[in-house]
């Protein structure tokens, strides 16, 4: 664990899907409220990128570890600003003892995903650890390039069934 110190904000960008028009934050925060209601998305939403979800045997994280993930990324709310819950919270939230969320946390660090960062008060007094998520965004870019190329293997797949007479050669093939 270590000492806040200042560091550069932490941007993960949101790029367009090809040949879509990107979503604008009004957009996108509309077609939520259509999906969930208009009174819950009024609770308010977190981002999440589907890679975490999609990787998540790859990080090699269980269930417990993701959900705690998942509700530090809901305390996330600017890049540049390491979310601060605590444990008592997120075991509130998890149905869990303070304890087993530390547990969780340590295994996030021993994985590389999340680092503690001791937070003190101005009189010197300890408050809830913040945690840099910086090392879980590491990994999840490094695993773009296979997602990115998977994606693009099983357009193409699919690509090729659609084209007409595929379907009858692969069936003759069989």
């Amino acid at each position: 664990m270590r000492e806040k110190a200042a560091r550069p904000a932490k941007v993960i960008p949101i790029e367009a899907a090809k040949g879509k028009k990107p979503l604008t934050a009004g957009k996108a925060k509309k077609e939520s409220e259509k999906k969930w209601g208009k009174v819950v998305i009024a609770r308010g939403f977190c981002i999440i990128p589907s890679m975490l979800l999609r990787a998540q045997a790859r990080l090699g994280l269980d269930s417990r570890q993701l959900t705690v993930i998942l509700h530090l990324a809901d305390h996330w709310w600017e890049a540049d600003r390491d979310p601060f819950p605590s444990k008592k919270t997120l075991a509130e939230r998890m149905r869990l003892t303070p304890r087993q969320v530390q547990r969780c946390i340590a295994a996030l660090e021993d994985h590389g995903l999340v680092e503690r960062i001791k937070r003190r008060s101005a009189q010197g007094g300890q408050m809830n650890n913040g945690y840099d998520l910086s090392g879980l965004v590491a990994k999840l870019k490094a695993f773009e390039p296979e997602f990115r190329k998977e994606a693009e293997e099983a357009k193409a797949r699919r690509r090729a069934l659609e084209k007409p007479g595929r379907r009858a050669a692969a069936a003759a093939a069989e």
